[in-house]
């Protein structure tokens, strides 16, 4: 679609510069059946994707995947090194690509495979277990991120340690996060909404999330 738009508005390949911010689900995306997979055949400049997160690498890491006449661009000849640079910051951690080869290794592709998979699948659950209760709450297709209502005590919030914004707050299922732990935070969400009620009305999320996944008192009576 971006790309579309560019054309039609008659930029042409030099004028523009297209990065994907894959650091979450680039490592997920691959092993999801009917995702569209990010590709140079498209007229994209870079790509990049964390090890930190949906791999779990125990070290701060990531890869930068860009076409070989960007990296021309920054290249430059290092008279003290007697060598070509090409790095941004001038040096790198040889220590990370060790740790990120290490976590590939010992997950393979059935590993992630199989944990792509349980995060999509408990973020289903975990937004259909929220839409049950009447909370409004948005899954997007092929995420494993449930945006839904901001939670009225900020205590609750600092001890499930939610990242919130406005009216809303985001749980990002992870391999780690289980139906057990989810559970856990769908019983203590019920029994804090308990003392909740009455004292505050569900916030109208429908600008935020869409009218069809908002369940605030308008919304809900016209879905």
């Amino acid at each position: 679609m971006i790309l579309q738009i560019l054309e039609n508005c008659g930029y042409s390949n030099d004028r523009f510069y297209i990065h994907c911010d894959a650091a979450l689900y680039g490592l997920i995306v691959p092993f999801i059946n009917h995702a569209k997979i990010i590709t140079f055949k498209k007229s994209i400049g870079s790509i990049s994707v964390s090890g930190h997160k949906f791999l779990g690498c125990s070290m701060l890491c990531g890869v930068q995947i860009t076409r070989k006449t960007y990296i021309a661009t920054i290249s430059k000849r290092v008279e003290y090194i007697a060598s070509i640079d090409n790095t941004i910051s001038g040096s790198r951690n040889g220590l990370a690509p060790i740790f990120l080869w290490y976590s590939l290794s010992m997950k393979g592709h059935v590993g992630l495979q199989q944990h792509a998979k349980m995060c999509y699948e408990n973020a289903r659950y975990l937004k259909d277990r929220l839409h049950k209760a009447g909370i409004s709450a948005m899954l997007n297709e092929l995420s494993n991120i449930v945006v839904f209502e901001r939670p009225c005590d900020d205590k609750f919030i600092r001890r499930w340690q939610l990242s919130c914004t406005r009216d809303t707050a985001h749980v990002v299922v992870m391999p780690g996060t289980t139906k057990e732990i989810i559970d856990n935070f769908f019983k203590d969400l019920m029994q804090e909404r308990e003392k909740w009620c009455g004292i505050t009305l569900a916030p109208c999320l429908a600008d935020d999330i869409g009218s069809q996944n908002c369940l605030c008192s308008y919304h809900n009576m016209h879905h």
